[in-house]
């Protein structure tokens, strides 16, 4: 039996929350229905999507890679559905600002699927720093931002709505000790050479996390690019504390990766769309916020 939309919509909804329990409640539904039909899917595939234990799931390989196919299916869907809205009769420009980090997370999808939903809209990007995007918001250069705002500093000026919160994870070589231990706590990675995103606030958040419990960490190599940071680990430079947003296992160096918990409290990286508060946005950037929004939840519109 072919797997249904439903079961791949309830499937990019536990791959996002982590857990069956927030996932049933996101969609307002009953656990059992959401764990029925993961179980029905797996047996279509023939591959188990996630790892079941105590305290939830943890998504597979297998996982990772049908979530890829599983979003754009989704996307697609939904597109189909919006062709018969009227909306590509729109016309107009549409100005855009994104962090480094989100760049080619997060609204290369969202950006694909807008211009096939709006092909009469000119969309302009610009990719810079939080503040600065949040300066050409207030002053009206931007109609809306997709960033991180986990950091967000003129939270009077500003309106922020979370698509994507990410929790921090720790990335090791295979073969690594620390790979097959039971937990991994702060104290087992500041004895370790650290790889340093230095992008958005991931350098900032590492280290108030190592400097809060005491740690010093020993940062072997900084960098701009998250590929240089997943290459440097796959050969064994170090490890690295990254949100799982970009934990790619298919993409190159990926499949020579683990990514597991750490045991304590690890900030978390929030994705959002950022418009100044109180203002009318046009419609073009209406439309981009409500396919952000559908894109985030999984959901059929």
């Amino acid at each position: 039996m072919a797997f249904t939309l439903r079961q791949v919509q309830y499937f990019v909804a536990v791959a996002e929350q982590g857990s069956v329990t927030r996932a049933a409640q996101n969609l307002s539904i009953s656990q059992s229905s959401v764990t029925e039909a993961l179980k029905e899917l797996e047996t279509d595939l023939g591959v188990e999507l996630f790892e079941r234990h105590p305290r939830g799931l943890t998504i597979t390989h297998n996982g990772h890679q049908f979530l890829r196919h599983a979003t754009k299916i989704l996307a697609s869907v939904s597109d189909a559905r919006t062709s018969f809205s009227g909306q590509s009769a729109l016309s107009g420009t549409l100005n855009i600002g994104v962090t480094s980090l989100v760049a080619g997370y997060v609204l290369s999808d969202l950006l694909a699927r807008y211009r096939r939903a709006c092909p009469g809209i000119e969309v302009s990007a610009i990719e810079d720093n939080g503040g600065y995007l949040e300066h050409l918001l207030v002053g009206g250069e931007l109609d809306v931002a997709v960033m991180v705002i986990s950091n967000l500093r003129d939270r009077m000026a500003l309106q922020a709505e979370i698509l994507e919160t990410s929790p921090y994870r720790l990335w090791l070589p295979m073969g690594h000790p620390l790979v097959s231990a039971d937990i991994i706590s702060v104290a087992d990675i500041a004895r370790e050479p650290l790889i340093m995103l230095t992008v958005d606030e991931i350098e900032e958040n590492t280290g108030k996390l190592l400097s809060a419990l005491g740690a010093r960490p020993h940062v072997a190599f900084r960098t701009r690019s998250v590929e240089a940071v997943r290459s440097l680990v796959a050969t064994g430079a170090g490890v690295a504390l990254l949100p799982d947003l970009v934990y790619r296992p298919w993409s190159l160096e990926g499949d020579r990766i683990e990514s597991r918990d750490v045991s304590g409290s690890l900030p978390v990286v929030q994705v959002g769309m950022v418009w100044r508060k109180g203002s009318s946005l046009p419609q073009a950037a209406r439309d981009f916020v409500g396919i952000a929004e559908s894109l985030r939840s999984g959901r059929i519109r």
